[in-house]
């Protein structure tokens, strides 16, 4: 038998990921495109404060919080066993910290820094806008499909652990 509070911790996994896949939707389904749409500067300056105002949110606290409880839960479900619930948590987990947070770090993270050391209203900082929008808009679409798959992967161990 399934512990209520894994039972829990998978159904407010599957609220988190499929949130923080929202958040990434809504950048690469309009915001970007938006922002790519004015001159430059208004991009970059706009682009530039939403970077520095994300890191007091619940959605950094959501992006953080599940890249560390996933795994967690993940090595608690291969220690306990729990069947078919055991592969979805683990391939949560995995997409999760490899295709969100992974891609966050290793890609969007530092494409937000160089940006952020700009002045908005330069020619260099217009050329790498250029550049840094459909690069970032990439990588951002990446984050979005692995946290909607994460969300999709505990809401079948969900389904599995209830079962159980």
């Amino acid at each position: 038998m399934t512990p209520q509070w894994m039972l829990l911790a998978s159904e407010f996994s599957v609220i988190a990921f499929a949130l923080v896949a929202g958040v990434f939707l809504t950048f690469s389904d309009f915001v970007m495109r938006s922002l790519a749409a004015t001159q430059p500067a208004g991009g970059i300056e706009a682009m530039q404060q939403i970077n520095r105002k994300v890191f007091r949110t619940l959605f950094m606290v959501l992006l953080i919080g599940m890249a560390i409880v996933s795994p967690l839960m993940a090595v608690w479900a291969v220690l306990q066993g729990s069947g078919t619930a055991t592969t979805w948590i683990v391939s949560a987990a995995v997409t999760y910290v490899i295709g969100t947070f992974g891609v966050t770090v290793v890609f969007n993270v530092p494409m937000n820094e160089r940006l952020d050391r700009m002045n908005y209203n330069s020619a260099v900082a217009a050329a790498y806008w250029h550049r840094y929008v459909p690069a970032w808009s990439f990588w951002n679409t990446v984050r979005t499909l692995a946290s909607a798959a994460s969300a999709i992967f505990m809401l079948m161990a969900v389904v599995a652990l209830a079962a159980a």
